[in-house]
């Protein structure tokens, strides 16, 4: 019995993994680099400048230029600069119909910047896989549901996992890729089962929506609201006639908010100029594990008496924030970021490992298999080519796009998409019509080169490329990466030697 439930195990990690193994590598991929977005961000947007503007400061600039601009709006937004991103941004209107401008924080004026897919779009493409409606985000918990199948698997198969953790044999073909998937499997264990489940939560209400159908018909908005506990006693009632008055001073409210809830990330005000406006101020993610989004401080926008403030979230939906957080790490700053770009990289390689591992020890058993088999495993193969080396080369390939075509192009964000999709998909079809280890050198090779190259891109095609450390950093990492694909490129290009075991030496030794 133990023995056919490990062969049982072995079974589902190799076949599960191959089948989710493909998009779990794209998932992992951009999901690290989705750790970096808005220091992407503002490499992809070179015209933002440094400044050194204290909240209340950028908070006046924007205010002077709604005021001047769009005073008969109902509705104004400030997103503040921070310590990740210098952009300040005017807006108004709500979420779905509101129109934003990028501020020059040292003037106040108007910033063309360029157009552009930006960051975001790792992030977005790391859930939905850039798929229409909700079947990206299904398609993705089908996924890590088989990526907590082929952790638990691999627990089973690996009985002496830990022993083999601590054993490494380089050079010796499919025996080091083996070694390298099992060690890189057993470092970052806990961290595979974090954020697979981490992940699956998030979307709990989209994954299993029974009981909130059950209790509230369905209605996400009364479901969400149900979980607030701000205290109504708090809410202050406006009186009926609503009259012009002036707008509270903003720089007391800021202090005061900052000094409850940390750091600041946006200001929004409702009716202002009128007796009834209020005034909102939100938090800038970061100072706690729990996911705190939307959580924030209202004011009276007249009085700057304050009407609500960050409260006590409910344990189950404290339980639920904690968890999204560990899997978006926004607490612990830049060195818990770095921890998980890390380990999001290692476990790409983990996963790249296995998918080679597939094909490695299936080539010989099946070239003398019929033709269809030959086909089906050659199909396989230029696969792995496309979903590791042409990914890596779709990525970089975004960040060359975005500093070459033209900066007044209309929809321009779309052409970088179009930039990415495109060279992906080239890549598959190189991979089909090269020969295999051709296809992986001349990959591998054009993506390092690429990479290791950017600096000098950026040099040729902005004025000041490296105004923000941010923009320099992305430029390193980039050439980091771009070493260690020119390394796996040469790797590819060595010849394999066969090693003979040594009693199989022997017995030729001695029959020669």
């Amino acid at each position: 019995m133990k023995q056919t439930l490990t062969q049982s195990m072995a079974w589902l990690h190799t076949w599960g993994g191959l089948i989710v193994g493909w998009l779990l590598f794209v998932i992992f991929l951009t999901g690290s680099l989705a750790v970096f977005d808005q220091e992407i961000d503002n490499w992809m947007q070179p015209e933002l400048p440094a400044h050194h503007l204290s909240d209340e400061q950028a908070a006046e600039r924007a205010l002077g230029y709604l005021r001047e601009h769009k005073p008969d709006a109902k509705q104004w937004g400030i997103s503040l600069p921070n310590e990740r991103t210098p952009s300040l941004q005017a807006s108004t209107g709500g979420r779905r119909d509101g129109v934003s401008v990028t501020l020059d924080p040292n003037t106040g004026e108007v910033l063309p910047v360029r157009e552009t897919a930006g960051g975001f779009f790792f992030f977005f493409f790391h859930f939905t896989l850039h798929m229409p409606g909700m079947l990206g985000i299904y398609l993705v918990g089908a996924l890590a549901m088989g990526m907590l199948a082929a952790l638990v698997s691999g627990i089973v198969i690996h009985k002496k996992f830990f022993k083999e953790f601590f054993t490494f044999r380089p050079a010796k073909g499919q025996r080091s890729w083996l070694d390298a998937h099992n060690a890189s499997a057993v470092l970052l264990l806990p961290f595979h089962l974090m954020i697979t489940y981490s992940g699956l939560a998030i979307f709990l209400v989209i994954y299993m929506p029974a009981a909130m159908d059950a209790l509230f018909d369905g209605n996400r908005e009364a479901f969400f609201k149900a979980q607030d506990r701000t205290p109504p006693a708090l809410e202050v009632k406006h009186a009926a006639a609503i009259e012009p008055a002036p707008l509270v001073a903003l720089g007391p409210l800021l202090s005061k908010a900052r000094e409850v809830m940390g750091p600041l990330s946006s200001v929004s005000i409702t009716n202002p100029g009128q007796s009834n406006a209020e005034i909102q101020i939100r938090p800038l993610l970061g100072n706690r594990i729990a996911l705190a989004k939307g959580q924030g401080m209202r004011f009276d926008g007249v009085s700057g008496e304050p009407l609500s403030g960050p409260t006590d979230m409910r344990s189950s939906v404290l339980t639920h924030k904690v968890i999204s957080g560990l899997h978006f790490a926004q607490f612990g700053g830049y060195p818990m970021r770095w921890l998980y770009f890390i380990c999001g990289l290692i476990s790409s390689a983990m996963i790249a490992s296995g998918l080679v591992l597939f094909t490695v020890k299936r080539r010989r058993k099946y070239a003398s298999e019929n033709q269809v088999a030959q086909v089906l495993y050659r199909l396989v193969e230029a696969i792995n080519v496309a979903v590791m080396a042409g990914l890596s080369l779709a990525c970089i390939s975004l960040l060359w796009g975005n500093r070459l075509l033209p900066i007044s192009l209309a929809e321009r964000s779309d052409a970088e998409l179009n930039v990415f999709f495109c060279v992906w998909a080239l890549s598959l079809g190189h991979a089909l019509f090269r020969p295999r280890m051709q296809a992986w050198r001349e990959q591998l090779g054009l993506a390092g080169v690429m990479c290791m190259t950017l600096p000098l891109l950026s040099l040729l095609t902005v004025n000041q490329p490296w105004t923000l450390p941010s923009r320099l950093g992305v430029e390193l990492v980039a050439v980091v990466m771009g070493a260690l694909l020119l390394w796996a490129c040469w790797k590819v290009a060595q010849p394999v030697v066969e090693r003979v075991p040594r009693k199989k030496a022997a017995q030729l030794a001695e029959v020669n």
